[in-house]
């Protein structure tokens, strides 16, 4: 770099590219553990910018926003200061799929955001488009990141990198016939670090998501429609969040459904659609399809949910969930105009499908470490996966793993049993996924123990090991299990016998009389018995926090479930603890099927447990390569 010294305007340890959701959680936690950073954005209007949907969490993703909550991340704090109305979703159902989901005022969220960043020391904002990140050669043979380059010629030296393009890297927009070479919402799309990622060896693919049109509520008639309104009390995000704080007046939402009327529009003008004109080249996302894609794929249903989702306090504009599109401008409004309330709306946004450029599978360490080029890492959607919290839960893994680099410390790796972000990025890393990935409860094996509310008895010791939890906030927690503990243990030697005043207690709710002494815990394990309801037979019981409680309660009712999932959990880290040597030579290990060998020399796993999730290595693949493994020990 020496020639180029004259363009060199700043010396730093970390430079983010991208200030969406994955960037500034990688900003934050880069510059919190004490990294000079540099978070570079296209336009600083688009930082924390919530393109798609208004709202935080939801079913699975909740849980993301919790965990990152505990390990120091910012989502949670950000949401429960700019909420405008939250919900537990699933609560019909048993606590491993209760999540929280909130919908957010989106110019305060950003706001908000951005006001944290601008204050955060060692983090300086610049707006700018990275175009090309520098690397020398090092000591391995390796390319190594050494720099990065804006459009305007100016050089940033740096040790280490962080990709969080989100959408933007060489996007295109489409609306029907209309092609618009930007980004969302209109912002300036990136369009030179393409090739010169793939000038250093990273391969890169394209994918698609899209959004719904944006209405003046003022043409929307919510006389026709569902009103859906938020709980009560409100429960926060943040661990950190006093839930005094959060409990105030909230706005509505709405459920209205398509109709036959509006499914032969989309039918009629399916060849308008760049999707089915072949006009898109990306891959859409299976869990969060078009309404072109449910009307086709779906042809049996007579009817599809929409949800009418306000966009902020200040703003008449609401988001139509459920139907994003990229019909042209004429179809979308016949087809909106045939929604029960929608009769006579204008658009203020029209929907749009996107296309970009992001990460081709088999190329990420656990880390999030790319493996072709040292020290530069990446994470959200450039890693091939969708979501505001899918896309925050990896910028802050990749922020702390970044700091650990630098700093010659372990990367932190959660596992598939720690945490749902475990089974995000093992996810990404060894699958080959062929479309945006989403994160769902149902690909989290150990779900019982990994729910959204004991995210803080998890997580927080990692956090607090990696330098952003705070050890008053880490000791509180400690506390918290003690106190748990505490609880359960009592519960289970406090007994009580086959009374009349025990008699009476239980008949209220029609529970069977004791014959024998029973504990209160083996008490609250009847369907119809709780914690709360027992306390007349435990005078003694001492007055706990609501969330001790709450833990007490899902640890005595769910106590069989939970001692199946540890043993389960016991097995799997066998496999997960048995290592790979990073330098194995897979076609030393002749008996693997051609197949197997092929993915295991483009994924390289780094145990045998991530090594048996690679689509296309067999157990008996597994067995072949245990074989191999203890024969050269």
């Amino acid at each position: 770099m020496s020639e180029q010294n004259s363009k060199i305007t700043d010396s730093v340890d970390v430079c983010i590219i991208g200030a969406g959701h994955a960037g500034c959680e990688a900003a934050l936690a880069c510059a919190r553990l004490g990294l000079e950073t540099v978070m570079f954005t296209v336009s600083v209007e688009s930082i924390a910018l919530m393109p798609c949907n208004p709202n935080i969490g939801g079913t699975s993703k909740g849980h993301l926003v919790r965990e990152l909550d505990a390990l120091g991340g910012e989502m949670g704090k950000n949401i429960d200061k700019t909420f405008i109305q939250s919900k537990m979703l699933n609560v019909s159902k048993g606590p491993a799929v209760h999540s929280l989901r909130a919908q957010a005022d989106k110019m305060e969220y950003t706001k908000s955001m951005r006001r944290t960043l601008e204050n955060q020391e060692h983090l300086t904002i610049k707006q700018g488009e990275v175009c090309k990140i520098l690397t020398k050669i090092n000591g391995d043979g390796k390319p190594e990141v050494c720099g990065v380059e804006i459009a305007t010629g100016m050089i940033y030296e740096c040790r280490a990198a962080i990709i969080c393009s989100g959408t933007y890297l060489n996007a295109r927009c489409l609306c029907g016939e209309s092609i618009t070479y930007t980004g969302p919402n209109g912002l300036m799309a990136a369009t030179h670090l393409t090739k010169e990622l793939e000038a250093i060896g990273v391969e890169l693919r394209r994918f698609k998501t899209g959004t719904p049109a944006r209405m003046d509520k003022r043409t929307v008639d919510f006389s026709k429609m569902e009103e859906q309104t938020g709980d009560t009390p409100i429960i926060p995000f943040s661990f950190s969040t006093d839930p005094d704080s959060v409990q105030k007046e909230q706005v509505s939402c709405y459920l209205t459904y398509t109709n036959e009327k509006t499914h032969e529009i989309i039918r009629a003008n399916l060849d308008r659609s760049p999707i089915y004109a072949g006009i898109i080249e990306g891959t859409g996302p299976r869990y969060c399809p078009s309404i072109e894609d449910k009307v086709v794929k779906f042809a049996d249903k007579e009817r599809h949910q929409v949800f009418i989702e306000p966009e902020g306090l200040y703003t008449n504009e609401v988001y139509i969930g459920g139907m994003s599109s990229s019909l042209p401008e004429d179809v979308q409004l016949a087809m909106y105009r045939t929604v029960p309330g929608l009769e006579n709306c204008k658009i203020v946004r029209n929907a749009y499908a996107i296309e970009y450029d992001c990460l081709a599978p088999g190329q990420l360490k656990p880390s999030l470490e790319l493996k072709k080029v040292e020290n530069l890492f990446s994470a959200g959607q450039f890693n091939g996966s969708s979501g505001y919290e899918e896309a925050a839960a990896q910028g802050l893994i990749a922020g702390i793993n970044t700091a650990n680099k630098l700093k010659n410390k372990e990367p932190l790796i959660l596992q598939r049993s720690d945490a749902y972000i475990g089974v995000l990025i093992d996810d990404l890393v060894t699958k080959d996924n062929r479309e945006p990935y989403r994160m769902m409860t149902s690909r989290a094996e150990y779900r019982l123990l990994l729910r959204q509310d004991n995210a803080d008895l998890r997580l927080r010791k990692f956090g607090f090991e990696a330098g952003l939890v705070s050890e008053e906030v880490y000791n509180r927690t400690v506390e918290k299990q003690n106190k748990i503990d505490e609880e359960v243990n009592r519960l289970k030697t406090t007994f009580v016998g086959g009374s009349k005043k025990v008699t009476d207690v239980l008949a209220k709710r029609e529970s069977a009389p004791l014959k024998t002494a029973a504990s209160i815990a083996d008490l609250m394990c009847r369907q119809e018995l709780d914690y709360e309801f027992l306390h007349e037979l435990d005078p003694d019981r001492p007055e706990l926090p609501k969330d001790v409680v709450e833990q007490v309660c899902i640890n005595i009712k769910y106590e069989g479930y939970i001692a199946r999932q540890l043993q389960q959990v016991k097995s799997f880290k066998k496999n997960e603890n048995h290592r790979i040597p990073d330098d194995i030579d897979y076609d030393d290990v002749l008996s693997l099927r051609l197949e197997a060998r092929q993915k295991l020399k483009q994924f390289r796993p780094i145990s045998i447990g991530q090594a048996s999730r690679i689509s296309g290595v067999t157990p008996a693949d597994v067995s072949v390569l245990l074989v191999y493994l203890a024969s050269k020990k």
